[in-house]
């Protein structure tokens, strides 16, 4: 960037000459909703920033909070929140709205004082959320030296004095010679006021962010040092960036693309600064911007591919006092997840409800949740939804759930099998595009042989005759004391079942009576299929021995809705490979699955690739903490549910994985996973076909603009990079750079990292930054976590998220990667 650019660059937001947005920088009173009963006023105002809201104490004026309009996902009108809904008697829906932030971070539900003031909020906002989507690369460095230079100028005179320059310094994690920093500041002072005014003060920036490692790879391929011209960015993208085919046409489109300097795309040739923004931009990125988008082959079987998976979805905290929302739901789904979970218990007032059952969580309402189901299921992945429902309801509100369901889902509810020339497997993401799937308990037919089980699940027409009849619904949901009656006295439920006459009673076609009598009697017994409780085996009643098996009564309709996830309990492998039919899915707690992948990993794989299999948390987990993922998706198992609610390393792999692929919940697994015909071992990936090891070279070169971490004043960042592989046993390892003294701000390293991949396509790659402290534990800045098929080779940035998966832009890594396929035995 010349001077000239320099000096035109504006700190300030063209935010004070829009009428959207003047009122909310003259700030409102409105009421801050936390409950029915926690409810105060509060004052509301956007900063001169344009990008920080300040939230103000109405008594005293103290700032409470103050949170960037950046963190903002959405904005809903209304009574769109749970707390908003609890109060709509009291305040009218014109008035209300909720700022729904990214990440784990609560809603914010206000109150405005009118309509009017709140129709204000909300455009504005909105307006604002706009603006910061739009930005250019420029403008957001611009912005970012805006907001250095708000927090810099304590008395807010518009100017810095050199003690605002030092303490400014500290807030950017550089500890810089004083006279260093003092040979800085009167370079950038060129009206010599011993102030930097605005113009000046980007003059200093540019000078503290000058980046002497990018510098040093463009003079590398630089024929004069000055730029890079037409071959010589040629050179760069075919041997650094390992860019296939790369041409003078690519380096063209890459110069007209990033190039800020008319004068050098005229040559044409890239300078310093367009040698940065590319570097800088999606395709400088680690993520390989290609798998960014759907990408993989989406008509194969469903359990061909791991399916991003919650447990005990309506849960927002731990699992014992925890509150139960619609949040939950909602956050999940955003995210991509494609399996929630429904825990239904008997509810007052003939509704089900939803809860962890035997615990003192709040409950929230099953039509409620199915109603948040039905608004968000395909916002962010058109690809099949799979409701996993733990039913303990008795047979009256099993009928009330599969009312809601048909009523509610409409068409989107899957209730009759696909069209599907291969009727001896799943159906693919692709053929259940925008439906939702019922994962539960089925009843079986009187006749058990295996041909007869598999014309219900091939006959729509069945399906729809049970489905179609509303007399049938209506007499049991309309009737609580006979359904009362059949639910508790399984004799009796035996006699509606050999009983034409009084069915006749009720339908008029003695010949269908007869035949649904026979077949299909309205409640049923099946067997509970929930697993224990994952509880050391020394503390079970009857450690090793077969589990008891309980009898539940379940209502026809509600079983009707399950289609291709009927859950049944697992018994051995060889059972599975004898008896299992391929709709059928089993569910495991984690430490089964552990053992059933130590005792016999590659007959886990092999059932995997042609049938469903769910993994949960274990019951000791109250503080809804996870396992670890990757044990399960090393042998192919495809609903691996976690705690969303719950940010660290676990979550950081699931949101990893699922970054690709559009982000749509899907992803393909390998093919040695979905192979029915060779078997793969995880603890032995060399022995299969195929089988390619490669080597992964990181040189970790340098770090950008950390977040602070400390909030004692002065503290400064040590930081170091973790470097972590995870996949199957053989692969996983972690390596780890120095530490720098007091630099959080433009780190060096230059340290290289090596790990061989045996099984590449299971691995992930987590990049961790951390503070270094040799007294305590090492406090936590930042992570980046991917799929090793998903990086991209060449000098590359690594983005930094927070714990809670939320960017921490523009903190990034510059890093250096290599990978060469190494000779197979």
């Amino acid at each position: 960037m010349t001077e000239q650019e320099m000096a035109s660059t504006t700190i300030f937001p063209c935010t004070h000459g829009d009428a959207y947005l003047q009122p909310l920088m003259v700030g409102s009173v409105m009421r801050k909703v936390k409950s029915r009963s926690r409810n105060k006023q509060r004052y509301f105002k956007l900063q001169d920033d344009g990008v920080n809201i300040c939230e103000l104490s109405k008594e005293d004026g103290k700032a409470q909070f103050t949170f960037s309009v950046g963190d903002v996902e959405s904005v809903r009108e209304g009574h769109q929140s749970e707390v908003l809904q609890s109060i709509a008697d009291e305040f009218p829906a014109n008035r209300c709205f909720t700022l729904v932030f990214r990440g784990r971070r609560g809603n914010l539900d206000l109150v405005a004082e009118s309509a009017e003031e709140a129709q204000t909020w909300v455009k504005g906002v909105r307006k604002l959320m706009e603006h910061l989507e739009s930005m250019t690369p420029k403008e957001r460095i611009d912005q970012w030296i805006g907001d250095w230079f708000r927090k810099a100028d304590k008395n807010k005179d518009g100017r810095m004095n050199f003690k605002e320059v030092r303490d400014l310094l500290k807030m950017m994690n550089i500890d810089m010679n004083e006279h260093h920093a003092l040979h800085l500041f009167r370079l950038a002072d060129r009206s010599k006021s011993e102030t930097l005014e605005d113009e000046e003060f980007v003059v200093f920036y540019k000078m503290l962010t000058k980046r002497e490692d990018v510098l040093r790879v463009f003079k590398d391929y630089s024929g004069d040092g000055q730029k890079l011209s037409l071959m010589d960015l040629e050179d760069f993208l075919r041997d650094e960036q390992q860019e296939s085919g790369s041409s003078q046409e690519r380096a063209l489109e890459v110069i007209n693309r990033y190039e800020p300097s008319e004068a050098a795309k005229r040559i044409p040739a890239m300078s310093i600064d367009g040698f940065l923004m590319y570097l800088s931009s999606a395709e400088g990125s680690i993520f390989n911007s290609k798998l960014q988008g759907i990408c993989q082959d989406m008509s194969q079987p469903l359990s061909h591919y791991f399916i991003s998976s919650s447990h005990n979805t309506y849960l927002l905290e731990d699992q014992l006092i925890g509150q139960s929302s619609v949040e939950g739901y909602i956050r999940a789904l955003k995210r991509g997840c494609r399996c929630v979970e429904l825990d239904c218990w008997d509810g007052s007032n003939g509704e089900p409800i939803i809860y962890h059952g035997h615990t003192f969580t709040s409950k929230i309402l099953f039509k409620d949740v199915i109603i948040a189901v039905e608004k968000y299921a395909f916002r962010a992945s058109e690809y099949p939804l799979i409701l996993s429902m733990e039913n303990h309801c008795g047979v009256e509100q099993q009928a009330v759930m599969a009312q809601h369901l048909q009523r509610i889902l409409g068409d989107k509810l899957l209730r009759s099998p696909v069209d599907s020339k291969l009727p001896d497997r799943l159906p693919s993401p692709q053929e259940l595009i925008g439906k939702i799937l019922i994962k539960g308990k089925k009843i079986s037919r009187v006749d058990k042989s295996p041909s007869r089980a598999d014309r219900v699940d091939k006959s729509p027409s069945r399906a729809d005759r049970v489905d179609k009849s509303p007399s049938r619904a209506d007499r049991v949901d309309k009737s609580p004391s006979r359904a009362g009656r059949v639910d508790k006295s399984p004799s009796r439920a035996g006699r509606v079942d050999k009983s034409p006459s009084r069915a006749g009673t009720v339908d008029k076609s003695p010949s269908r009576v007869d035949r649904v009598e026979a077949e299909e009697p309205l409640v049923a017994e099946v067997s509970d299929e929930e697993e224990d409780a994952d509880v050391p085996e020394e503390n079970s009643h009857h450690a090793g021995s077969p589990r008891q098996r309980h009898k539940t009564h379940l209502f026809r309709q509600l079983s009707d809705c399950v289609v291709y996830c009927k859950s049944v309990q697992f018994t051995s492998f060889e059972h599975s490979r004898l008896h299992s039919k391929f709709y059928e899915i089993s569910s495991f707690t984690e430490s089964k699955a552990r053992k059933l992948i130590r005792s016999a990993g590659a007959d886990f794989v092999h059932h995997n690739a042609r049938q469903l299999t769910r993994i949960y948390p274990g019951g000791l987990r109250t503080d809804s903490s996870n396992y670890d993922p990757q044990d399960m998706w090393n042998v192919g198992c495809q609903l691996v549910a976690l705690n969303f609610q719950t940010a660290g390393e676990e979550m950081d792999l699931n949101d990893g994985l699922f970054n690709q692929n559009g982000r749509c919940g899907y992803v393909l697994k390998p093919k040695f996973l979905r192979c029915c015909k060779r078997r793969f071992d995880p603890d032995n990936p060399q022995d299969r076909e195929e089988y390619q090891p490669v080597r992964l070279a990181i040189q970790v070169i340098s770090g950008q603009q950390f977040p602070k971490v400390s909030k004692k004043e002065g503290s400064i960042v040590d930081p170091f990079v973790r470097v972590e592989v995870h996949g199957v046993p053989l692969d996983e390892a972690k390596q780890e750079t120095r530490y720098i003294d007091n630099n959080g701000f433009n780190p060096l390293w230059y340290d290289t990292v090596q790990f061989v991949l045996h099984a590449p396509e299971l691995a992930l790659v987590r990049f961790v930054v951390e503070d270094y402290d040799h007294a305590s534990k090492n406090d936590f800045i930042g992570q980046y976590t991917l799929p090793f098929t998903c990086i991209q080779p060449g000098y590359r940035h690594v983005p930094l998220l927070s714990k809670d998966g939320t960017s921490l832009s523009p903190s990034s890594l510059f890093v250096h990667i290599r990978i060469t396929k190494l000779n197979s035995p």
